[in-house]
């Protein structure tokens, strides 16, 4: 989890491990701490918060990959939307419960064991995206080893429409629904009249830089789309080299049912 931490870490950026006011202001720009919007305080080592709830009309915070175990200094964040403490080591979540405003929450790759620690953000009535866990990144939780977490959360929280990165609520966007069913149809192994079609002369349909994402500026809000846009396509990369492989194995195992038997004289 550490060298994630250094991966992610901002170019630019100094680890520090408390956060002032001075940071704050000299990080964003602003002269008032309630000025502030957005904040990203990423892979930075911080420990502790500070001052951070005096932000009181943060929308947006990004705290992953830091080492942050206390949360007290959030419960002041009534206006924050969207939250990523990814990556820290996080167990208690109850400071959590005075956010009211909160849409979603990422704690994936923390120390969260127990599915109690929800029990304090029911009251949360807005809150619709949770990711205990994150593939992309390996994270994860020790609650997740009880595969029900699942269910239980789904119970909890009726108004949750996103769970670990997956739509738990209507069938989502074409291309999501798309994948799961291409995803979906792989892994039973179907084909049509018990032979996979020949994919080998197929080309891309766009070229390979087509997908790059090119950066017109430094603002706050295109920077986190950036990021959230880079890992659906690394997530949908992963997916279509899985697709791949098990398309492979498949047609290979087809090719050695075809061969004639070979009996000894």
């Amino acid at each position: 989890m550490d060298s994630k931490r250094d991966n992610n870490k901002d170019h630019g950026d100094t680890a520090f491990e408390r956060i002032t006011a001075v940071q704050l202001k000299s990080h964003t720009g602003e002269f008032n701490l309630e000025s502030i919007l957005f904040l990203k305080f990423r892979g930075l080592g911080i420990h502790d918060l500070g001052c951070i709830g005096e932000c009181i009309n943060l929308e947006r915070l990004d705290l992953s990959g830091n080492n942050i175990t206390n949360l007290a200094p959030l419960s002041s964040l009534r206006l924050l939307v969207v939250l990523n403490l990814s990556a820290n080591r996080i167990s208690n979540l109850e400071p959590l419960g005075s956010c009211d405003s909160l849409q979603s929450l990422n704690v994936a790759g923390n120390a969260i064991a127990s599915i109690e620690n929800f029990h304090y953000l029911q009251s949360l009535r807005k809150l619709e995206n949770i990711r205990l866990k994150d593939n992309t990144y390996n994270y994860t939780n020790p609650v997740c080893r009880n595969t029900p977490y699942r269910n239980i959360l789904l119970e909890m929280f009726h108004n949750i429409k996103v769970l670990d990165g997956e739509r738990v609520v209507g069938r989502g966007s074409e291309l999501y629904q798309l994948c799961r069913d291409i995803d979906d149809t792989i892994k039973a192994g179907l084909y049509k009249n018990g032979q996979l079609p020949d994919h080998s002369d197929c080309k891309p349909w766009v070229e390979d830089s087509f997908w790059e994402i090119k950066r017109s500026n430094n603002n706050a809000i295109i920077e986190e789309a950036y990021k959230q846009f880079s890992d659906v396509l690394h997530e949908c990369r992963l997916l279509n080299n899985r697709a791949t492989h098990m398309i492979s194995q498949t047609e290979r195992s087809l090719s050695l049912k075809k061969q004639p038997k070979q009996y000894a004289v």
